[in-house]
């Protein structure tokens, strides 16, 4: 007994350094952003594109990058989700949960996460060179998607399947499709929960950057069309940073000061709507 009581003791003194060490952590990123970023932002950053000299500490903005970001990870997330959803309900309503097929699947979206994303830019700067296509905001959205699909496929999965089986037999015994009831009673019962999936993908898609290296591409503009390179903040960030100019350096880490409020948006946009919607669950 008394050694069950050391032994508790001792897993509480390292549960308790991991939470320390986790918060501290972020607590250490977050303060060198702010302390780098926030004497270089200003309005200019969020209003102007760069402008000329934007690079070798000159007037300009970031505005292309953010706007750039936002209609990339926005497609990617659009283009996953009309993926990912109807193959999550049909594994999980039209078949049976442990049925061969839906183990394959979800095997797959688990070998699919564990890829590192300058692999899908890899990939996609292949299929690019292969079909004669240049950097384009489209190239972009197509290669992240794919790259968020399996977070979405997988997290949207998990949240199906904590709904009763009960749940799912009801309405079928009384006449209902399985349509209908992926519908009117699955999507009901998760949708706080899948609109978690959602934004947890648009957060991934916003924020990565190896994956449109080759594929977006870069351009000092906003896109007006699908065909065009777009900027991303990521990328903003890096290419900023890499330089000698301390001003610009410091422009880097108001960019991603930027991302980091952008993120912390995206975190809060889902507690508060995750937490509305699951007020129908029953």
């Amino acid at each position: 007994m008394k050694w069950k009581i050391i032994e508790e003791k001792i897993i509480k003194v390292f549960m308790i350094v991991a939470a320390i060490v986790s918060v501290g952590s972020l607590l250490l990123i977050i303060g060198s952003i702010l302390f780098r970023g926030l004497p270089a932002l200003n309005l200019d950053m969020i209003t102007k594109t760069p402008e000329g000299g934007f690079y070798l500490g000159k007037t300009g903005g970031v505005l292309n990058a953010i706007v750039g970001s936002f209609y990339l990870a926005g497609g990617a997330t659009i283009l996953a989700l009309v993926i990912s959803f109807p193959i999550v309900l049909y594994i999980n309503v039209f078949l049976y949960k442990n049925h061969w097929f839906s183990t394959t699947i979800r095997f797959i979206a688990d070998v699919m996460w564990g890829i590192p994303s300058i692999v899908y830019g890899a990939f996609g700067f292949t299929l690019m060179l292969f079909l004669g296509l240049k950097t384009s905001l489209l190239a972009g959205i197509v290669v992240v998607a794919i790259l968020i699909m399996p977070i979405m496929i997988r997290i949207a999965d998990e949240i199906i399947k904590t709904v009763p089986q009960e749940l799912l037999d009801a309405p079928l015994s009384l006449g209902a499709t399985k349509w209908e009831t992926a519908i009117k009673v699955v999507l009901r019962q998760t949708a706080g929960g899948l609109f978690t999936a959602v934004l947890i993908a648009f957060g991934r898609a916003i924020g990565d950057a190896a994956s449109v290296l080759f594929t977006a591409g870069y351009s000092d503009s906003i896109p007006t069309s699908l065909n065009e390179p777009a900027a991303t903040l990521p990328l903003a960030i890096f290419f900023q940073l890499s330089t000698p100019i301390k001003a610009v350096r410091d422009r880097g880490y108001a960019s991603a000061l930027i991302l980091t409020v952008i993120i912390l948006l995206i975190s809060i946009t889902i507690r508060i709507i995750s937490n509305r919607l699951n007020r129908h669950k029953i």
